[in-house]
């Protein structure tokens, strides 16, 4: 009896683990998987030669799927008609089926990119390639090199890099319409590429910042990048590809009659030398003005008197490019004056302040301009009008931490139809220099190429540039903090500007240097630095 009793409290002891066992809890499921799917089986084999078989099925160890699959699959050389790839969805294999007639004796590859995913974590197999030739062997020569952006400090990814064969058909328009004979991408931030499995012979080497994807150059939307030469396969040489964005070639769209007496004429191009006459027959009297608009490519046309003509026709005149352009009229409503001031708010003390016009401004009167401070002090004024962007322009000394109101009495503006300006009124403020940054930047060169020094924000648009002074100084001033990047252009045409390329010319773009680092300028800080380009 008393061996019975001393069992009793083991078997408490007992019942009271597996209620301990039956709490309630979040298992924590073991280790997450992070290795990628692995492959099992190729049917035909990768790497095969003698291809003749129209399907192709990849078996894997796990269940995979394809993720963002028609952006990253490059198929080299491109078919025709693309592959039937499936399932999508999960699966051990992946079928590859050839609706295309394959050329004899070619290498072809089938780089996924990063589209092959294990179905749980989505571990990618990082750019399969599947290889096969329809001749006896499997071409092995290799290409490579890295990708630039002339006006960015580095290229955006990914970028299509594309080789044509250069043989006796070969045309550099074919980049505008007809897809290479090989084709790979940028595999991550380095900006480098290698086109492998090639064939021995001649290639023109282009790259291409595509919008659709479509392996061919569509200069309105693409970036592209090219060797100037013809290059020599097999090589040792690396290359170096600049993208750029083409200026688009000058032509000029049907004009639109908007109103009454105003007529929009909408372009593309290099319009320097464009003319617009009018040829139909009209009164005497009648007179035009045409200004450009100050955010698109459009030209504004305004005459006087109306016409009754029910059409028009203008000629437009560009360099060697001539168009015949006809207008039907509308019975539109006429536009009256109307003013409004581009610069308001804050501003720099040696900002000009614009006011721009709906209709053509001819006349600007400043004694009609009044400037008052916040001490109520009247400042002196200067102003002009800009004809070509339909601007007036109002100058006028500032100092740190004050406020002006600017105010245009009746009749300071007259338009081309002598309406002149009601009463206008705004306001703007300076802030205390101490507010601003500065950087002092010596550029030190060897060569005598004329240089552009710009500085710019982080979205790349320049903020303020500067030539270099005989000391090959530049001083920026006035600067909100923040971060900068400074660059140079090698103004190798000493035109003042930056010039883009141009392919079918074989013309590269003017070389951007960027300082090696980001700027972070301070709110009252000076900043000091030297640029060497040698």
């Amino acid at each position: 009896m008393k061996h019975r009793l001393l069992y009793i409290p083991i078997a408490i002891l007992f019942l009271l683990s597996f209620v301990d066992c039956a709490k309630k809890g979040t298992p924590s499921g073991g280790k997450k998987d992070s290795i990628p799917p692995v492959i099992v089986k190729s049917v035909p084999e990768n790497f095969s030669i003698n291809f003749t078989d129209s399907e192709i099925r990849i078996y894997f160890d796990e269940y995979i799927k394809l993720k963002n699959l028609q952006s990253n699959l490059i198929i080299s050389p491109p078919l025709k008609y693309p592959p039937v790839i499936t399932p999508l969805s999960t699966s051990k294999f992946i079928k590859i089926k050839i609706s295309d007639t394959l050329l004899p004796n070619t290498t072809y590859s089938f780089n996924f990119g990063q589209s092959i995913v294990d179905n749980n974590e989505e571990n990618a197999y990082d750019y399969f390639k599947y290889v096969f030739s329809t001749g006896t062997y499997i071409d092995s020569l290799k290409l490579s090199g890295n990708i630039a952006d002339a006006l960015l400090a580095k290229p955006e990814s990914p970028t299509t890099i594309l080789l044509y064969e250069v043989n006796e058909t070969y045309k550099d328009s074919m980049v505008f319409s007809e897809k290479p004979m090989y084709i790979t991408s940028t595999r991550d931030t380095t900006n480098t590429f290698e086109l492998s499995n090639l064939k021995e012979g001649n290639y023109k080497l282009v790259a291409l910042k595509e919008k659709n994807n479509d392996y061919t150059f569509q200069p309105k939307t693409d970036k592209i990048g090219f060797v100037e030469q013809v290059i020599t396969l097999p090589t040792d040489s690396t290359y170096q590809l600049t993208l750029f964005k083409e200026n688009p070639a000058y032509s000029i769209t049907r004009p639109k009659h908007v109103s009454k007496n105003h007529i929009l004429f909408g372009f593309e191009g290099d319009i320097k030398e464009l003319s617009i006459d009018l040829k139909s027959e009209v009164a005497a009297e009648f007179e035009s003005r045409l200004f450009h608009d100050l955010k698109t490519d459009t030209l504004h046309y305004w005459f006087k008197p109306t016409v009754e003509n029910d059409s028009l026709l203008f000629v437009a005149t560009n360099k060697e490019v001539t168009d015949s352009l006809n207008l039907r009229i509308r019975d539109l409503y006429k536009d009256s004056l109307s003013v409004s001031a581009i610069t308001t708010g804050v501003v720099l003390p040696r900002d000009t302040l614009k006011l721009i016009a709906n209709t053509p401004l001819v006349a600007i009167d400043a004694e009609k301009i009044k400037i008052i401070d916040k001490d109520s002090v009247q400042i002196p004024a200067s102003a002009q009008l800009n004809t070509k962007y339909n601007l007036a322009e109002i100058a006028f000394p500032k100092t740190e931490e004050q406020a002006y109101v600017i105010q245009l009495l009746p009749g300071a503006l007259t338009d081309f139809y002598e309406a002149q300006n009601d009463s206008i009124r705004f306001a703007v403020r300076t802030k205390v220099a101490s507010d601003y940054g500065t950087l002092s930047l010596a550029v030190n060169s060897a060569d005598s190429i004329p240089k552009i020094v710009q500085l710019v924000n982080p979205k790349f648009k320049v903020i303020s540039e500067q030539i270099p002074s005989a000391t090959n100084t530049v001083y920026f001033d006035y600067i909100i903090p923040g971060n900068y990047y400074v660059r140079i252009v090698l103004d190798k045409n000493r035109n003042g500007i930056w010039d883009t390329g141009n392919f079918l010319a074989k013309l590269q773009p003017e070389k951007i240097i960027y300082y090696p680092v980001q700027l972070e300028i301070l709110a009252n800080w000076s900043l000091n630095e030297t640029f060497n380009l040698d």
